[in-house]
């Protein structure tokens, strides 16, 4: 590990840039910040999931090893050049929500947010984790990003929403459908 941080605020950032892992200064309103930034919320959503009650124990580790996905999947965008998310790890993300899905029936639905804490919780990590693709794809489409990143996170979110469904079952709340026959007006004759 690097220079480990003993003072917490140093004033570097007060110009608005702040510093890459590779030492070079950007503004913090830049492309490569908002990515790994959005990296790091997405993270934090998957922490709710894990501090929210009924979550099982295999979906804990799933959402564990992924939070570290996540950390190194933000230091390769935060040091230019870096590569940390690999191959492997997206096609664990595919057997894992393989998995997952499976035992699952066919929606037959759009389904609404929420389920209980925990889904909903899932749901929003799900959503960030759709931001964060947006946004790598933005920073791919000016700096080089590798195509790894871009695939994780679309896998993730994919994952993400099967155990939103999981969560919702599993919690007796069950999964809420939309009602799209809601809209619909009788023939005026």
């Amino acid at each position: 590990m690097g220079n480990r941080l003993s003072k917490i605020y140093t004033r570097t950032g007060d110009d608005g840039s702040t510093g890459l892992g590779d030492g070079s200064r950007v503004g913090k309103d830049s492309l490569r910040v908002n990515a790994y930034g959005t990296v790091d919320e997405l993270n934090s959503t998957v922490g709710m999931v894990l501090a929210s009650d009924g979550v099982a124990h295999d979906i804990r580790e799933v959402l564990t090893q992924v939070q570290h996905d996540l950390f190194d999947l933000g230091g390769e965008l935060c040091i230019p050049g870096m590569a940390t998310i690999d191959d492997a790890d997206i096609e664990r993300l595919e057997q894992v929500l393989d998995g997952f899905n499976d035992p699952l029936p066919p929606l037959k639905d759009f389904i609404l947010p929420g389920g209980g804490m925990a889904a909903s919780c899932c749901h929003l990590a799900r959503t960030v984790c759709r931001r964060a693709e947006r946004e790598v794809i933005a920073l791919a489409r000016v700096e080089e990003v590798r195509p790894q990143a871009q695939r994780y996170l679309n896998r993730l979110s994919d994952l993400l929403f099967v155990l939103c469904r999981v969560l919702a079952r599993a919690s007796g709340h069950g999964e809420v459908l939309w009602q799209h026959e809601r809209r619909r007006k009788p023939n005026a004759g």
